[in-house]
Parts: structure tokens; sequence; C-alpha cells
């Protein structure tokens, strides 16, 4: 629960991140076009993978998760769109928010796992589409995907970035393509209906919540209930979702404490571009700690195009959090306690 792992270069990758999300956002402080900044930053996610890849696999991978972000913020924007296209009243936009979540948590599960990225999940793409889709006063759409594709293509360039060494410039070499085996398929398959169940059923628990006890984001639950569904046991996935919860309580502390400061805009993104380098120094080797610098980096990225009463945001995520890990605990157990009630049948009838 609070070991720490030893490091991998994960400063590196921590200083590419960082910096392929505070040059774009930075760049939007200076237009004046603040409202584009979620755009900017869900494209930036594109340097999370190919972690410690050889450049010419890393390229590969980036330039696939790369184009799968872009597929999913622009789904995201039509699905704000489409509320108002189909008259919807304000609770039907919310449920089809939740359904077109729920269908891209396991579509882009399936995805990930077809095309070996790592981070493996849709978690990304969960807080990407439904962050975007829940935005009232949409920018221009082609906008928002400019902004988003030259975030991505800026993340490739700052992937490759240290060829500008000589030291560090190794001979390209392209992976192979990914071809999945018959088990592999079959786990896929499996993983994408645990996000699909784990998302519907958060997004449905947090939305009928949100109704009667007067709070929002429902998507924050749905994003918490996939955490558990990575690991490699029981027990981890467990682990997992306490840590969550642990990170998450704690990472609202630190929030409080920016947003008493009231930071200027280009403050904020220099906060932003502190927090991405801090979540990604220790999401390999500690989660919790990680979890603390993801809260505020997620909940600022929003505040930068909607603006919320401090109090609100800091319960809302909070609530929602405990939401979503329980959702996602319960999806990770309930196959173990349908295996031994069967155990426990067949037992009493031999």
């Amino acid at each position: 629960m609070f070991t720490m792992a030893p490091a991998n270069k994960d400063h590196q990758v921590a200083v590419r991140c960082a910096v392929g999300v505070f040059v774009p956002l930075l760049s939007l402080v200076l237009l004046g076009r603040l409202d584009l900044a979620i755009f900017a930053s869900f494209g930036a996610f594109t340097g999370i993978y190919g972690r410690n890849e050889p450049h010419g696999r890393r390229l590969i991978l980036q330039l696939r998760a790369g184009t799968l972000m872009l597929a999913v913020i622009l789904l995201g924007a039509l699905t704000a769109r489409a509320g108002e296209a189909l008259a919807l009243t304000p609770s039907g936009s919310i449920w089809l928010q939740v359904l077109a979540t729920t269908l891209v948590a396991g579509g882009c599960s399936l995805i990930v796992a077809w095309w070996r990225l790592r981070p493996a999940g849709s978690l990304f793409h969960i807080f990407a589409f439904a962050a975007i889709a829940s935005i009232h006063n949409q920018p221009p759409l082609w906008q928002g995907m400019l902004v988003a594709v030259l975030t991505v293509l800026f993340a490739l360039v700052v992937g490759m970035s240290a060829r500008v060494v000589p030291s560090r410039r190794k001979p390209w070499s392209w992976p192979p393509p990914a071809r999945l085996t018959d088990r592999e398929r079959r786990v896929a398959w499996r993983e994408a209906v645990g996000y699909l169940v784990a998302a519907g059923l958060a997004g449905t628990l947090a939305t009928v919540v949100g109704e009667w006890l007067g709070f929002g984001h429902n998507y924050w639950a749905m994003v918490a209930a996939v955490v558990p569904l990575v690991g490699h046991t029981t027990r981890h996935r467990l682990s997992r979702g306490l840590q969550r919860i642990i990170g998450t309580a704690l990472g609202l502390v630190l929030l409080a404490l920016i947003l008493l400061l009231a930071p200027a805009p280009w403050q904020t993104v220099l906060v932003i571009a502190a927090c991405q380098f801090g979540a990604e120094l220790f999401i390999a080797r500690q989660y919790v700690l990680a979890q603390v610098f993801v809260t505020p980096l997620a909940l600022i990225s929003t505040l930068l195009v909607a603006p919320t009463p401090a109090g609100t945001l800091l319960r809302d995520r909070f609530l929602e959090t405990l939401i979503g890990a329980a959702v996602g605990v319960a999806v990770v157990l309930a196959p173990l306690v349908w295996r031994r009630l069967g155990a426990g049948v067949h037992s009493m009838e031999d």
C-alpha cells in the first residue's frame, strides 16, 4: 500500500510530459484562449505512452495513442452538441453522456489492448471524453480540434527530442505488428466488459445519487470505478481502489491550498505542469503519492474552462471518488464471490 518501487528513468518521462502540457497551455494563455485549454490538456496525454521504449517503438505507440485520443476528443465534442441537436432536456443530456462514456470505456479498453498500449485500460479516454462532453459552452469545433491536433504533434516531437543529443541517438527499430494470442484476445474482451460494467454502474449510481443529494460531475465516479480493474491479482486491484480514495483525499487538501492562493492564469499553467511532472514521476512507483498530484491536475484543468465554487468542487470530487471506487471494488470482487458460491453449491450437491 505505501511502499515505493525503484526508479526507472521516471524523471525523464516526467519532464517530457510536463513540457508537453506546459507549452500548449502557456500558448493559449498568451493568446487569451483558455476556453480551449481542455483540448490541449487531453491532447498532451499522448506523451504518457511509450514511457521508456526505444524511439522507434515509442513513436509508433504515441502515434496510436494520439490518434485514439483525437477520436475520443472529437466524439466528446460532438456528444456535447448532441443534446441540443436532439432537443434533450438537461437530465436527458446527462444520461446520454453516461451512456456514451460507458461505451467509450469498453471500446477504448479493447483498442488499447489490441494496440498493446501502456498504460493499459481506458481511464484517460473516459476522463477526456466525459470532461469535454460535459462542457456547456463549447468553442467552435474546428478550433478545439486544431488545438488538440497541434498538441498531439507537439507531444510526438517532445517524445523524440532526446535525439538532438548525439549520445542518445540509437538506430531506429520498428515494432512488428501487434498480434494478440487467443488467450490475450479473450482477456482483452473480458477486461473490456469489466470496464463497460464498472463505468456504466458508477455513472448510473453517481447520476441518481447526485440528483438526489445535489452534486454533479458524475464522470469522476466513472473514472474512479475503472482504477481497481488494473492489476494482475485481486489483492492488487483492491489495493488500487483504496489507494485512489486515500490519494484523492490528500490531493484535495493540496488543491484547497492552491485555490487559496488564487493563482493567475499563467501561474495556473505552471501548477498544472508541476502536477503533471509529479504525477508521472510517481505513477509507476507509488499510486497514492501520484494521486496527490493527479487530483489537483485534473481539477485545475477543468476549472480553466468551467469555473466552479471551490467548496462544491472539493465535495463533488471526494463523493464521486468514493462512489466510483466502491463500484470498481464490487466489480473486481463479483467474479470471486460468484466462483465461491458456485463451489459451495457443488460441494452441497456432492
